[in-house]
């Protein structure tokens, strides 16, 4: 039995000094000694910025748990305090914490779902339909980013009054329904789908809202994830539509009764605030922690496409 020759695999030529000389490889415990420093930089680097961006929440967390006299004590206390039963029962007493909790879970829980299914069917449409001035609407559709928010508070003040849906949980969430961004985004993560799969689930008898259920849903499922995050984050957090829209304190959100207790004639209890800031932090962790991998699949879907 013969085998066919070998070829040789061309060498790495060696380092050489500016003089001509072969430059010294380091080897053994030097060579990994000098591997092992050379990415120290990049990590003091990322620490620093990681110790930035943490550093605020964790004062945050810590002054949560002091009184208003220690909170403003030089130089600051950065171990947790006894004050933050305290601080809860103020926060209980004076906005009935438990009941805004209550709403801002509800108006930013109907309005992400709302604005999911939205954007679904918006950018399903845009995605894979071909109908008379598509692009036209579309391009209308991307006009409205351009457009600040406070510019649309008269009219739409105006429009939920004659509605007769001030102060009501309507007034929060139809608003937030349509939400231009979400429908570009399903759109452009639409497009990249191939048809084949949705002229299959057609071909086999499934009307355009099973095809939309059983396979554009579960392909989506990691952009959903992501846009859901964005969607609460960005309801969980409103504050000047609320506060315009509902005037009795029975409807206000956590952001609109935390900035009730900006006192105007009576002292500012910072106390009850960082603690009620603290808590508003808590549902947008677990939403974090419950799709965190569906998230990171989401926003590396279109890096990893090629």
């Amino acid at each position: 039995m013969t085998t066919g020759p070998t070829t040789a695999r061309p060498r790495t030529p060696a380092p050489r000094t500016p003089g001509g000389a072969a430059a010294p490889v380091p080897t053994g415990r030097a060579g990994r000694r000098s591997g092992r420093w050379r990415g120290w930089p990049l990590t003091f680097l990322l620490a620093a910025v990681a110790g930035l961006s943490v550093g605020p929440f964790y004062w945050l967390l810590v002054a949560a748990t002091h009184k208003d006299s220690e909170i403003f004590s030089w130089p600051p206390s950065l171990l947790p305090g006894g004050s933050l039963g305290d601080n809860l029962d103020r926060l209980q007493a004076k906005i009935g914490v438990g009941r805004v909790l209550l709403n801002s879970l509800l108006v930013a829980g109907l309005q992400t779902v709302g604005a999911l299914i939205v954007a679904l069917l918006a950018g399903y449409a845009f995605a894979k339909f071909r109908f008379p001035g598509r692009s036209l609407f579309f391009v209308l559709l991307l006009s409205t980013l351009v457009v600040p928010e406070q510019v649309m508070l008269v009219p739409l003040f105006k429009m939920m009054r004659s509605f007769g849906l001030l102060d009501s949980y309507q007034a929060i969430v139809l608003p937030g329904l349509c939400v231009p961004f979400a429908i570009f985004l399903m759109r452009q993560a639409l497009a990249g789908m191939p048809d084949e799969l949705l002229d299959a689930a057609r071909v086999d008898g499934a009307g355009e809202f099973r095809v939309l259920w059983s396979v554009v849903v579960p392909v989506m499922r990691p952009v959903l994830a992501a846009l859901s995050i964005f969607l609460f984050l960005g309801a969980w957090n409103q504050f000047v539509w609320p506060l315009i829209a509902l005037r009795s304190p029975e409807m206000h959100t956590l952001p609109v009764a935390l900035a009730t207790l900006h006192g105007v004639e009576s002292s500012t209890d910072y106390g009850a605030i960082l603690a009620g800031t603290a808590l508003s932090t808590v549902p947008m962790m677990v939403l974090f922690l419950v799709l965190q991998r569906q998230f990171i699949s989401g926003l590396l879907a279109g890096a990893t496409k090629g």
